[in-house]
């Protein structure tokens, strides 16, 4: 038998396995270790992120999103005051679904910039159901412009300033009662004549000037809370803000409700995924690396799309809100004409006189009294805004015009959209909210409006003496 001999490896084939299996090893090892050090250094990497932003301060407000925006953007619940799956956005201002009110801000409730009391208005002080032999009721409706958005505090507000200046005049009264009209007047036609010239005299009490402003409502929602929340609390005048939501509100709406409830009721889980693709995101913009990243690179302020319309969770341009054709316009102003006529005639019954006042917008104010940031706000709405916006505000002003005629003994009129030239520069922090000077600007405006009204006034005795001459 022949033997034949084994053949010997060569260090060629040797050579070649080692460095054949090397990179399998290799290649194994490397995965190990990847999958373990990946979630170590991010895990180190975010204690590194915390205690940079810790040492440098720069973990407030880098999203871009002043804690004053947040406070101010609602939080929604349900009536229940339960989370909305897929609708909270995280606001500071927490609001519930209302059947009657479409929603309404939870009470009591408090940031370092407003203050809502247990009868969920803006207010530091309790507000009983019975009110005192002494206490003159004003109340002011409207949505965000007269809730006072944006404003550092109720300090700040135009309820505020209002309740000041008439709990000035009362004292001016008494102090100085020469210089009003005296309470009983003489005959002597001269003296009479002389006495005219001065000031009425208010009535005397303690004004209080209730701020039932919410952010987001319209006509539809301030006629509802009037009948349902505040005739009890025995008002002594309305003071009704509005006009800007009301013109952006589609007229298939009655009122302003929680943004995309329909859609919501009727494909929950799909909302309920959203809400979950929205918790994730939210995750990681709250992560220290994330806010990290964001604090080295250039961020944009706030839009005013944003800030001008508190609903408005898609982020739309402003112009997209507009009337799209004349009929459009026509409906959402029949809608603001009759629910605010339906308003008049509730106070009426009530015995309660009603200021109407348009609210102010940017686009009536003259370039050459913008500020820098103004003119960056205005141009920043774009040319068919500007364009149309104009022509369809003033629509609401003529229905209220119109209203103020038509019952010319319980409404007086004033339209801050055409009437804001004396107003100091800045006026505006967007659109249409204010800064803290053009509230107290407009509560001076209302003072006047309401001290001359006759509703308001002591009429002296003999005031309307007939005279031959």
């Amino acid at each position: 038998m022949l033997n034949l001999l084994k053949k010997t490896r060569s260090y060629s084939s040797y050579y070649n396995n080692f460095y054949n299996k090397k990179p399998n090893r290799v290649s194994k090892i490397s995965f190990f270790w990847l999958l373990f050090a990946c979630p170590v250094l991010i895990i180190l990497s975010e204690f590194l992120a915390q205690a940079y932003l810790g040492v440098t301060g720069k973990d407030n407000n880098i999203d871009g999103e002043s804690s004053l925006v947040k406070a101010y953007q609602l939080n929604f619940l349900t009536a229940n005051k339960q989370p909305i799956e897929g609708l909270t956005n995280g606001g500071g201002l927490v609001v519930k679904r209302s059947s009657t009110l479409g929603y309404e801000l939870i009470s009591p409730q408090k940031s370092k910039f407003w203050q809502i009391n247990e009868q969920g208005v803006r207010d530091s002080k309790s507000l009983p159901l019975a009110k005192p032999k002494s206490e003159i009721r004003i109340f002011i409706l409207g949505g965000s412009t007269a809730f006072g958005q944006l404003n550092p505090n109720n300090q700040t507000t135009i309820s505020y300033h209002l309740e000041a200046r008439l709990q000035q005049r009362v004292k001016q009264q008494k102090n100085s009662p020469d210089q009003y009209r005296p309470d009983i007047f003489p005959f002597f036609i001269p003296t009479r004549r002389q006495l005219i010239k001065l000031p009425p005299k208010i009535r005397e009490g303690n004004y209080r000037v209730i701020n039932a402003a919410v952010p987001g409502y319209t006509s539809g929602n301030q006629l509802a809370k009037l009948a349902l929340k505040i005739l009890p609390y025995q008002p002594d005048l309305i003071v009704v803000l509005d006009g800007y939501e009301d013109l952006m509100l589609q007229s298939n709406y009655p009122e302003t409700d929680i943004p995309h409830i329909d859609e919501f009721l009727a494909d929950a889980k799909g909302y309920f995924r959203d809400y979950l693709d929205f918790s994730i995101d939210k995750w990681l913009k709250s992560t220290a690396l994330v806010k990290t990243f964001k604090s080295f690179t250039p961020q944009s302020s706030v839009s005013p799309d944003q800030t001008s319309l508190v609903i408005n969770n898609n982020g739309k341009s402003l112009k997209s809100y507009l009337p799209s054709d004349i009929k459009e316009l026509k409906r959402r102003v029949d809608r603001y004409k009759e629910n605010h006529q339906q308003l008049i005639k509730l106070s009426a019954q009530w015995g309660i006189p009603v200021v109407l006042a348009i609210q102010p917008e940017i686009t009536s104010r003259s370039i050459d009294k913008l500020s820098v940031r103004e003119k960056a706000i205005r141009n920043h709405l774009g040319k068919d805004y500007l364009d149309n916006f104009p022509q369809a505000y003033n629509e609401l002003a003529k229905t209220s015009q119109y209203l103020a005629k038509v019952f010319p003994k319980n409404v007086k009129f004033i339209s801050f959209y055409q009437n804001n030239s004396s107003f100091h520069t800045p006026m505006f922090s967007d659109t249409i909210h204010l800064t803290e000077q053009s509230n107290k600007t407009i509560a001076e405006k209302l003072y006047h409006v309401i001290t001359a009204w006759e509703k308001i006034q002591i009429i002296p005795q003999y005031f309307y003496l007939k005279t031959n001459n």
